[in-house]
């Protein structure tokens, strides 16, 4: 789960990392009104879930409140194009008006997981701020990582070690310090997957502050953060993954023309791998879990026909504990409450009891493709897209 800049500064402002003054709002005269309690002079910043919003025109410096209130109307509305949200871009509907930063340097802090280690890691780079991704691109020597131990944390002397990795000294490395330890905590308590800090700024006076901040959340994990559930945005989420949540499917919209229903995760990437090995794209990312259970397929078929690029879809499911002719039964029932679907449906099955499970399909009054193996069914469904089943 994602959440917007201003909610992520909010977060870590709870464990004492300094951060711009600044409010949120969707009026443009509001806009002003926050621009002129801070002085006249402030910057507009479109809150979408996406980086990038700089180049794409979505964070202007106001000099006067009059022009922060212009920014803040012809940035609202706008469709926001960035290297994140991809060429549709994202509606802006609110914006952060926050004070005026004298930035002295701007470097590159975040945590994540190392998943060949097991462990969290800072990612640290005195070359960062804005253009972290082409410094890692150009010159990964300049990114320095920190591994620690999660049940410890990030210990005193690692903090000190990434405070001199990012080139800061005196009071300016005590205060750096002490702001990637509370980072590291901050993503810790949260069962954060990203707590990122780009840029990080040092002022003219030596004082460490989150300029931008960006905190990505384990979906596993927010039973235990109703705080950060409440954050959630949901117009900010593609409304097709919004209603496949409602239903608990694990439903990911892609861009191509396949729609795919599988059960399990691993099945489903070799099912997208597949569709594109016969010549075609995959619709989706969609598991209907292990059970594949009527409802779920019924719910699965909303989603996908509600997709105007689908145009075939194919089912992939392998019956291990759950058997297959219970799962063509549910196929077939899920079809019958829709009253059918008008596109083309591939579908193979495998595992316990796939002969009656099979012989289930072809005797429906529906028209499958049932397919016996993984190629054949790819092969069935790239030939439905294009017009040759």
């Amino acid at each position: 789960m994602k959440i917007h800049e201003y909610q992520a500064k909010e977060i870590l402002r709870r464990y004492g990392v300094a951060t711009p003054r600044g409010r949120v709002t969707d009026d443009p005269a509001e806009a002003r009104r926050i621009a002129e309690e801070m002085g006249g002079r402030a910057v507009v910043k479109a809150q979408i879930h996406a980086g990038g919003r700089g180049k794409g025109g979505g964070v202007k410096l106001g000099k006067s409140p009059e022009e922060v209130e212009a920014y803040a109307e012809q940035i609202l509305g706008m469709q926001l194009v960035t290297h994140q949200t991809g060429p549709d871009g994202q509606r802006v509907q609110k914006v952060l008006i926050e004070e005026a930063a004298e930035i002295a340097r701007e470097v590159y802090v975040a945590v994540t997981l190392d998943r060949a280690a097991g462990r969290p890691v800072v990612i640290a780079s005195a070359a960062g701020g804005m253009d972290i991704e082409e410094v890692a691109a150009k010159t990964p020597e300049a990114i320095h990582r920190e591994s620690f131990d999660p049940h410890l944390g990030l210990l005193p002397f690692q903090a000190r070690r990434i405070a001199r990795k990012l080139g800061f000294a005196g009071d300016t490395a005590s205060k750096g310090a002490k702001l990637v330890g509370a980072l590291c905590q901050a993503y810790l308590d949260t069962d954060a997957s990203l707590a990122e800090i780009n840029p990080l700024m040092v002022t003219g006076a030596g004082d460490v502050v989150a300029l931008d901040a960006k905190i990505n959340f384990d979906d596993n994990a927010l039973f235990r953060h109703k705080d950060v559930v409440a954050m959630r945005d949901l117009a900010e989420e593609n409304p097709l993954e919004v209603e496949a949540s409602k239903h608990n499917l694990n439903y990911i919209k892609l861009d191509g023309e396949i729609g795919c229903m599988v059960n399990g995760a691993g099945l489903a990437m070799a099912t997208m791998d597949i569709i594109k090995l016969y010549g075609s794209e995959p619709a989706n990312f969609l598991d209907v879990g292990g059970s594949a259970s009527q409802e779920a397929v019924a719910n699965a078929f909303k989603i996908l026909i509600s997709d105007s690029s689908v145009k075939a879809v194919m089912i992939n499911i392998f019956g291990g504990i759950a058997r297959t002719d219970r799962i063509a039964a549910g196929v077939v029932g899920a079809l019958e409450e829709l009253g059918g679907v008008p596109i083309p449906v591939v579908v193979r099955l495998e595992g316990t009891n796939v002969e009656e499970g099979r012989r289930i399909l072809r005797e429906s009054r529906f028209h499958f493709h049932v397919a016996e193996t993984m190629a054949d069914a790819a092969e069935k469904a790239v030939a439905a897209v294009k017009g040759g089943a």
